[in-house]
C-alpha cells in the first residue's frame, strides 16, 4: 500500500446557476484543483466522477474541454455518497499501486436536473417514500427521538443552523452568506415537525475537485503534504436490526473503520465536516462519529466544542445548510475544505494549529435498509 496524498483541491462556486452546465462547473472546480496541485493535465493518469442525475460519462464531459484524454475515466452514483465514493475509489487506485496520480470529481447541475425546485421524490418501488417517508419526514422523526431521549430542544436544532451560518458568512463560496437568529430560523416555514426551512439544506449546482497522488509522486510538489491516512465507505444494514433512532449504524462502521486505518481515535480530531442536510441530523453524527459519548451530543452542541474557536469545529464551510448540497459535490467539497483547513489557508473560519481532519457524508435511502451509504476519510499533516 502507497501513502496517498491530497496534491490539490479546487471547488466553483455554490448557488443557483441554471446557466453553467456541468462541463462548466466541473470544469472550474478542475482546471482549480490541477493549478493547486502544481501539475499539468497531462499528467493525470485516472479519473474518477460522481453525478446523480443525468450521470453520462461525467468525466470525459469535464476533462476533454482542459484537454485530458485517452485515460482510465470512471464515474460513480452513490446519491450523496457519491463524491466521497468518486475520492475513495481514486484513493483506492493509488494505494495499490495501479496509478500515480488522479483526479475526483464531483459536480450537480440542480436547477436544471428533473427535481429541480420539487423535493427529491421516491423511486415507484420505495415503499416507505411512496407512503410518506421523504427526508425531511425521517429526520423529523429522529428529531422527536432526541428531543425524547436526550432532552433536545427545538432550539437546540435551531443553534446547528445558527452555527452553519455563522460559518458560511465567513466562506465566499457559499450559497447563502447571511447570519440568522434562533429565533428566525424557528419562524422560518415548518417543513416537518419539528424541522423548519431553515434547518434544511438548499438545492445548489456545484462542483469540487481534488487532485490525489503517491506520497513519491507528491514529494516532487509539495513539502508539506496532507496524506488521507483513514478512507472507508460502507452501505446501510437492514432497518430491522437497527435498535435505536438516534444513531446510524452504519456511520459507526464507517468512522471505526478510518479511525482503526489512521492509527487515531475521535479525541485526535481537530476539525469535522459532516453530512448536515438538515440541522437535526447534526447531533446524531456528533456520537456516531465518537466527538462524544452517547446521550451527550446535546451538551456538545451547547458547550460551543463544534464552533469556531471550539475543541472540535464542525462545520466551518457552511456545512451544506449554509453552502448548499449540490447532491455530488458535497463529498469532494469536504475534502477540499479539510484541505485548506490543514494547510492553513482557510481564512476568517481557520481553525488554528489543525493536524487531523474528519470528513463524513451520507447517502440515500432504500426500503429496508437503514440508509444508502457512509463515508469517512481522515485527514493528516
Amino acid at each position: 500500500m502507497q501513502d496517498v496524498v491530497v496534491l490539490g483541491v479546487g471547488q466553483s462556486e455554490f448557488g443557483k446557476f441554471p446557466e453553467r452546465g456541468i462541463a462548466e462547473l466541473g470544469g472550474a472546480a478542475a482546471r482549480t484543483a490541477i493549478a493547486d496541485a502544481g501539475i499539468d493535465p497531462g499528467d493525470l493518469q485516472a479519473a474518477f466522477s460522481s453525478r446523480v442525475y443525468e450521470a453520462m460519462i461525467t468525466s470525459q464531459t469535464i476533462l476533454k474541454d482542459l484537454g485530458v484524454t485517452g485515460i482510465e475515466m470512471v464515474n460513480v452514483e452513490n446519491a450523496c455518497a457519491g463524491g466521497s465514493t468518486a475520492v475513495r475509489s481514486l484513493y483506492k487506485d493509488i494505494a495499490a499501486g495501479y496509478v500515480d496520480v488522479g483526479i475526483a470529481i464531483g459536480v450537480e447541475s440542480m436547477t436544471t436536473s428533473p427535481v429541480a425546485g420539487k423535493l427529491i421524490p421516491p423511486d415507484k418501488d420505495d415503499l416507505d417514500g411512496q407512503m410518506g417517508l421523504s427526508m425531511p419526514v425521517l429526520f423529523a422523526l429522529q428529531a422527536k427521538r432526541l428531543m425524547e431521549t436526550h432532552g433536545a430542544k427545538e432550539e437546540d436544532f435551531a443553534q446547528v443552523s445558527v452555527k452553519a451560518h455563522e460559518f458560511g458568512a465567513l466562506n465566499p463560496k457559499a450559497q447563502y452568506r447571511k447570519r440568522f437568529t434562533v429565533e428566525e430560523v424557528l419562524g422560518s416555514r415548518m417543513v416537518a415537525d419539528p424541522i423548519t426551512l431553515l434547518q434544511c439544506c438548499p438545492n445548489t449546482d456545484g462542483a469540487a475537485a481534488v487532485v490525489l497522488a503517491s506520497a513519491d509522486f507528491a514529494r516532487k510538489y509539495t513539502e508539506k503534504p496532507v496524506r488521507i491516512t483513514g478512507s472507508s465507505l460502507i452501505s446501510g444494514d437492514y432497518d430491522f436490526k437497527r435498535a435505536d433512532l438516534t444513531t446510524m449504524p452504519l456511520g459507526v462502521k464507517a468512522a471505526t473503520s478510518a479511525y482503526e486505518q489512521a492509527g487515531i481515535g475521535p479525541e485526535d480530531v481537530d476539525v469535522v465536516e459532516l453530512h448536515d442536510a438538515f440541522a437535526t441530523e447534526e447531533l446524531v453524527h456528533y456520537e456516531d462519529l465518537g466527538l462524544c459519548p452517547r446521550g451527550e451530543s446535546v451538551g456538545l452542541l451547547r458547550s460551543g466544542a463544534t464552533s469556531l474557536g471550539g475543541r472540535v469545529p464542525v462545520n466551518p464551510s457552511g456545512g451544506l445548510l449554509s453552502l448548499g448540497h449540490p447532491l455530488a459535490a458535497s463529498g469532494v467539497r469536504i475534502i477540499c475544505e479539510l484541505t485548506d483547513q490543514l494547510r492553513g489557508r482557510a481564512g476568517d473560519r481557520q481553525v488554528p494549529g489543525a493536524k487531523v481532519g474528519l470528513a463524513q457524508m451520507l447517502g440515500g435511502a432504500a426500503t429496508g435498509l437503514d440508509a444508502g451509504a457512509a463515508s469517512v476519510h481522515i485527514l493528516t499533516v
